[in-house]
C-alpha cells in the first residue's frame, strides 16, 4: 500500500523542503520508489532537485486545475525520485481552487491516478495554511511537522494542529499526526533540548528520532541541484538516513522511535 506523508508547517525556514528531498533520497537509496510533490509556489523543492521552475511549462498547478494529467507533468531527478514540480503559477491556483466545489480534494484525486506506481509519496506543503496545504493534508495518510530548535519556533504550531484536527473532522478522517522532526539541532546546547521538551509538553506531540543537526551541507546540496545524500559523507545525510529508516520501520509495523532529550 502506498504511504502518503505530508511535511507541513506554516512557518517558513524550518527545513520542510530539505526534509522532503533528503528523506525521499534516503528512501530511494533503500530501493523504495518515491514520488515527491512540490506544493510551494516558490518551487524550492523543484529547484533543489535540479529543475529550474522558470523553465518548466507544466506543473502541479496545471494538475490541480484539471488542465493536465499528472502523468504528463512528472519529472525524473538525479536522486532517483520522481518529482511533481511547482512553478510560480501555483500562486494563482489558490484563487482558482477557491471557486470550485471539493477544492480540498484536487491533489488527492490526481495522486490516485499514479499512487500504485510508488511505495511512498512525500508532499512538501507551502508555508501557509491555505487551500494548497489543505490539499496536501487531505491527500496524506500522515503528517510530520519540521520544527527548528530555536526560540519561538513553536509559534503557530498550535494553529497548525487545529488545522490538522479540522481536516481530520471534515476532509480526511484517516489523517494521522506522527509528530515533529527537530531541525537545525545543536546537540552542544541545552537550548535545543529545551525547545524540544517545551514543544513535546505543550502540544503532547512526540519528537521523532533522530533530530537533524545544523550543517552547511544542506545549503550546498540545494545549490547543486541534488539532495544532501549525493554529497560527501556528512552528519546531516546520516541523520536523514536514520529518519528514513525509522519511518520505514513504522510503516512496516514497528513502533516509531522517539527522541528522548
Amino acid at each position: 500500500m502506498t504511504r502518503i506523508l505530508a511535511i507541513a508547517n506554516q512557518k517558513g525556514g524550518v527545513a520542510k523542503t530539505t526534509t522532503t528531498a533528503s528523506v525521499g533520497a534516503a528512501l530511494t537509496d533503500q530501493d523504495v520508489s518515491v514520488l515527491v510533490v512540490d506544493l510551494d509556489p516558490q518551487g524550492c523543492l523543484t529547484f533543489s532537485l535540479g529543475h529550474d521552475p522558470d523553465q518548466i511549462t507544466k506543473s502541479v498547478h496545471d494538475v490541480l486545475i484539471g488542465a493536465e494529467d499528472i502523468a504528463d507533468v512528472l519529472l525524473d531527478t538525479d536522486d532517483g525520485m520522481t518529482l511533481l514540480p511547482a512553478t510560480i503559477d501555483l500562486a494563482g491556483a489558490e484563487a482558482l481552487l477557491l471557486m470550485r466545489p471539493g477544492r480540498e480534494y484536487a491533489l488527492k484525486r490526481a495522486l490516485a491516478e499514479v499512487a500504485e506506481d510508488y511505495d511512498v509519496i512525500l508532499i512538501d506543503c507551502p508555508p501557509s495554511l491555505g487551500v494548497l496545504t489543505l490539499n496536501g493534508l487531505t491527500a496524506a495518510d500522515e503528517v510530520v511537522v519540521p520544527l527548528q530548535c530555536e526560540t519561538l519556533a513553536h509559534r503557530g504550531v498550535g494553529q497548525l494542529l487545529r488545522t490538522v484536527t479540522e481536516v481530520q473532522q471534515i476532509t480526511n478522517p484517516e489523517l494521522t499526526m506522527l509528530g515533529t522532526v527537530a531541525t537545525l539541532f545543536d546537540a552542544r546546547t541545552t537550548h535545543s533540548r529545551d525547545v524540544l521538551a517545551d514543544v513535546a509538553d505543550r502540544y503532547d506531540m512526540p519528537v521523532i528520532d533522530p533530530p537533524i543537526p545544523r550543517t552547511v551541507r544542506f545549503a550546498e546540496a540545494s545549490a547543486s541541484g541534488a539532495s544532501v545524500m549525493r554529497g560527501r559523507k556528512n552528519k546531516g545525510a546520516t541523520a536523514y538516513r536514520e529518519l528514513a529508516e525509522n519511518l520505514r520501520g513504522h510503516w512496516g509495523g514497528a513502533e516509531l522511535v522517539r527522541y528522548e532529550a
